[in-house]
């Protein structure tokens, strides 16, 4: 029983971290960008991929990682010290200054809206005490999330260094996991913010997706070196429907992204297969009405896609009607399996919903009910 346990559950991880990547063949558009992946957040279902999996340079995409790092410090009320260090960082900058006090939080956002260069390294310097022990963590960090073709070297993506890049997937699976976070999802859905301090700055997001140019954007982040030249991490949202695209040295990525965005929210809709709670298509009459699912499943389909959807109920045999009632069920006691065509695109647990056990009760206490009942007086527990 363990050992089929614990092929179950292998399963469900290996399903989550493959996404199958879906059909473009109804795609009339170029992708300008060398590298680029979309992806449906949800289920992680790739949609459309190209070199996605080629290690390049970054630039400041970045500071998603290093954004993501400092909100998870749990520090994010403190106030921050600048360094001459963070003072003296060449490239985009929020122009602080050796000395002055500033709100970490105030440096994420200054990081995010305005690419702030300086407020990387001044938010890397606090969260790890220095910023080669900030890289440690970024670094360990990706490696927590599958991120295999990834090698960070500095909070901010400035080119130098030879050994620092990313992927097209790693980075949107970077992004899915960052905005599973409510303050992250926050920070860069924010058009303009100002921090008041010694220093009251105004920053507006450079991200144009967002400011002025696609209406169902909701945040991102961008980035330029002259190694790198642009890349561009976006998310993008319509009827429940939350996509994040990637480019990686793309040339027209504000197009690039929205295109993509277009294409996939006309293509694909979010299909419930498996809806949580108890499933009541089950024939076999021990388990009929006692089959639960902890949760909804959902996944991106196209039209023709939906009618290749099939669900296949696996659980355990029931017992003998004779050893029914001191049957233990094991947790869980089955599963549902979804494929696409050929692909297992996933598999939701299915948990056994015991019969309530009726209380075996005693002459005298069944007289007493009953005698109570007949003279209008209610019986105590």
């Amino acid at each position: 029983m363990k050992k089929w346990l614990l092929i179950v559950l292998s399963l469900m991880i290996i399903i989550t971290a493959s996404p199958i990547n879906g059909s473009a063949e109804t795609r009339n558009f170029s992708v300008s960008a060398e590298a680029a992946m979309l992806m449906e957040a949800e289920s992680g279902r790739v949609l459309y991929a190209k070199n996605e999996h080629s290690p390049m340079r970054i630039a400041s995409i970045t500071k998603i990682m290093t954004a993501l790092l400092a909100i998870e410090s749990g520090k994010m009320d403190e106030m921050v010290k600048v360094s001459t260090r963070a003072e003296g960082t060449e490239g985009s900058s929020i122009y602080l200054q050796a000395g002055e006090q500033i709100k970490l939080e105030d440096l994420v956002y200054g990081l995010m809206l305005r690419s702030g260069n300086d407020a990387a390294v001044a938010i890397a310097e606090h969260v790890a005490g220095s910023l080669e022990g900030f890289v440690y963590l970024m670094n360990e960090k990706a490696s927590q999330l599958g991120m295999t073709n990834t090698s960070f070297q500095n909070p901010h993506g400035l080119d130098d260094h030879e050994d620092h890049y990313s992927t097209a997937y790693d980075m949107a699976v970077l992004t899915q996991y960052a905005m599973g976070n409510e303050q992250y999802r926050t920070i860069s859905g924010t058009k303009s913010y100002r921090s008041e301090g010694e220093t009251t700055r105004f920053w507006r997001n450079k991200n144009r997706l967002l400011t002025e140019l696609y209406s169902r954007s909701t945040g991102g982040k961008t980035g330029f070196t002259k190694r790198a030249r642009r890349t561009l991490v976006s998310t993008a949202e319509k009827d429940g429907m939350d996509l994040i695209a990637v480019t990686l040295d793309a040339p027209s990525d504000w197009h690039d992204h929205m295109n993509l965005f277009n294409w996939a929210f006309d293509t694909y809709t979010i299909q419930t297969l498996v809806e949580e709670g108890i499933q009541t298509k089950i024939k076999d009459e021990f388990y009929k009405d006692r089959l639960l699912a902890p949760y909804t499943f959902s996944y991106p389909l196209s039209e023709e896609e939906e009618e290749l959807v099939k669900k296949e109920i696996v659980v355990y045999r029931p017992p003998a009607k004779e050893r029914q009632e001191q049957f233990v069920p094991p947790e869980p006691v089955g599963k549902v399996e979804l494929t696409l065509g050929e692909e297992r695109i996933g598999q939701v647990p299915l948990f056994y919903d015991s019969p309530p056990v009726e209380e075996k009760k005693g002459f005298w206490r069944s007289f007493f009910e009953l005698f109570s009942l007949i003279i209008g007086v209610r019986a105590s527990d």
